[in-house]
């Protein structure tokens, strides 16, 4: 074999060679683009499918009076007993909530959180009715007397509504004050529940 054919054999390999590497970049690039679009695509399927909650709200003010107070002295049949007294926290909320959706929602529940040391401590909010009377059973709270939400409150569509609510926990002022978190829970029917932190300080009033 001639000096010339041999350069020739291995120009040939290296041609090859190198329209093999080219072949492989195309591969290589195919696929990334092929893995950006599929991961694209799963990204616009998932944002797609995510529905915004039917509920938003605010919770605009709370309140809190921690006070002392006693058992009645009589059991459930009239019979005297001895009087025992407790550490009660009355906690008020202004809130404010909107209905998104195209339906109506029907609230039926609305519930307080603590978290304490030894967990969370839920107390149900008093109905519209019972809030009057905390002001009526104590003159002089010292917490404004708003509007009382409803437990039963229909909100149409696009309607927002704002109300105060109160709910009562059996806990004394220190062990009040070492909460951890402070949450708001509205149940709708037939759909999830919102729970609502409050932005603005807690107030305590004496």
């Amino acid at each position: 074999m001639s000096l010339l054919q041999q350069d020739s054999n291995e120009l040939d390999d290296a041609a090859r060679g190198e329209e093999l590497t080219k072949g492989s970049s195309h591969v290589v690039w195919a696929s990334i683009i092929a893995a950006a679009v599929v991961s694209i695509g799963i990204a616009l399927y998932v944002i797609a499918g995510q529905k915004p909650p039917a509920a938003t709200g605010e919770i605009e003010q709370v309140w809190v009076h921690p006070q002392i107070s006693s058992t009645s002295g009589f059991d459930a049949n009239g019979a005297a007993m001895v009087k025992e007294s407790f550490g009660q926290v009355y906690v008020f909320a202004l809130v404010k909530l909107h209905n998104q959706s195209k339906y109506p929602l029907f609230l039926h529940n609305i519930m307080t959180n603590a978290t304490l040391d030894d967990g969370i401590h839920s107390s149900y909010a008093a109905t519209a009715a019972d809030y009057d009377r905390v002001f009526i059973a104590y003159p002089s709270m010292p917490v404004p007397h708003g509007k009382g939400l409803s437990m039963t409150q229909t909100l149409d569509p696009g309607q927002t509504v704002e109300g105060t609510i109160v709910s009562a926990f059996r806990l004394s002022k220190p062990q009040w004050d070492a909460r951890k978190d402070l949450s708001f829970t509205f149940a709708f029917e037939y759909q999830p529940s919102l729970v609502l932190a409050p932005h603005a300080p807690v107030v305590e009033q004496y």
